[in-house]
């Protein structure tokens, strides 16, 4: 269970910050570590900081972008402390780490981790299945994004401990295609949705109010299988050849 979850910070200005991520996961028996244009890294404070967790330092993945970080991912969560203005299905970290635990089809997992001052972007987020939030005091809810990932990887590691203490038998899978689509999938679905609706006049780039956040949200919450993604694409592809007729 816990190889397949990765832990993606996206534009951290604090290299000590990646160091002390490091060290949260490889406490917690994590490795996988993806970096999202950091401002400096490789850093000595970060090597420092993770504190003999050089290793996952070393094998850390740096991405230009949040959708290659997230490419192989079939189940995307996201930080968040704040209520936005569309809510989105909302995880505690135990939540979390419970279903992660007792679904093996929507692995692998991606968890995104924002800046230090912003936490992730309206976009980032739109991207994710879930939002998982910490629950802090309400009064002084500021979490450093290290401590947050510690919480969250203490919550996954029992989870993983439970389940080695059980026997899991993964259902049989009779039909490839009803296992839960990749991130990059869905990408070139919603990028095709979106070139359909802007050709069929029902989007107006220029205007765009917040239908594409409420498609994502309603495609998010179906967690699209591969045979799904591609009966879409279908669907779209036969739109704009009869439109084009």
């Amino acid at each position: 269970m816990l190889n397949d979850i990765h832990f993606v910070l996206s534009h951290t200005t604090h290299p000590g910050n990646i160091g002390a991520a490091a060290r949260a996961l490889k406490t917690m028996g994590l490795q996988h570590l993806k970096l999202v244009n950091p401002k400096d890294f490789p850093s000595a404070e970060a090597t420092r900081r993770a504190s003999r967790a050089d290793d996952i330092l070393a094998n850390a993945q740096v991405c230009n972008t949040i959708e290659e970080a997230v490419t192989e991912a079939k189940l995307i969560v996201g930080t968040s402390a704040r209520s936005r203005t569309l809510p989105w299905p909302m995880l505690e970290p135990r939540e979390l780490a419970e279903k992660i635990a007792n679904d093996p089809a929507q692995r692998p997992v991606a968890i995104l981790f924002g800046t230090e001052n912003s936490g992730l972007t309206n976009e980032e987020l739109q991207m994710c299945h879930y939002h998982v939030c910490i629950p802090t005091n309400p009064e002084y809810s500021s979490l450093n994004v290290a401590s947050a990932i510690q919480l969250i990887t203490y919550e996954l590691r029992l989870a993983a401990l439970a389940q080695d203490q059980e026997i899991v038998v993964a259902p049989p899978i009779e039909d490839e295609g009803e296992l839960p689509a990749r991130s990059e999938d869905i990408e070139q679905m919603f990028d095709h949705w979106q070139q359909v609706m802007e050709h069929s006049g029902f989007y107006n780039p220029l205007k765009p109010k917040k239908i594409q956040m409420r498609f994502r949200r309603i495609f998010n919450k179906a967690q699209l299988t591969d045979s799904e993604v591609r009966l879409l694409r279908g669907y779209l592809a036969a739109i704009r050849k009869y439109e084009s007729q």
